[in-house]
């Protein structure tokens, strides 16, 4: 939704598609269908709900399939190696590294290191950070780092 609003619909020679993973099955069907109650979405613009949603029940709206169509799911574990064909220009992991021990997040920051096009974006959750002894990304400022060009 923010990618369309902000090339107003007009992506001519530009992917904005997102791709969307998680380990959880569930998680993934929800997100694949796109249902919210009408109390998760108040905080929205309500030209966007307009724009960019269906109503499909008394208090539920799904995401309208033109939105949808722009994401990818897949199932992925980030303990496994990245091995998706092209670099990203902005990786979003937040609020999941901090479940994991010093050596494990240092092992999956470089893995997206690697996965990342010189210049590309890694956003982490504001309770995160990173040693800058144990990654090679640059600090932006509190959790946004970037792959130096």
């Amino acid at each position: 939704m923010v990618l369309d609003d902000y090339f107003k619909g007009n992506k001519k020679g530009f992917d904005t598609r997102v791709l969307a993973t998680d380990i959880s099955d569930r998680v993934m069907n929800a997100a694949k269908q796109g249902l919210y109650p009408y109390e998760r979405m108040n905080k929205l613009d309500p030209k966007w709900i307009q724009r960019y949603f269906t109503k499909t029940g008394d208090d539920e709206y799904q995401v309208k399939p033109a939105i949808r169509n722009e994401v990818i799911f897949k199932k992925f574990n980030l303990m496994e190696p990245i091995k998706f064909k092209r670099k990203f220009h902005v990786i979003f992991c937040r609020n999941v590294m901090i479940y994991f021990d010093g050596q494990t997040r240092a092992a999956l920051t470089n893995r997206y290191y690697d996965y990342l096009v010189p210049g590309g974006y890694l956003f982490i959750g504001m309770s995160e950070s990173l040693v800058n002894s144990q990654t090679k990304l640059e600090y932006i400022k509190p959790s946004i780092y970037m792959r130096p060009r």
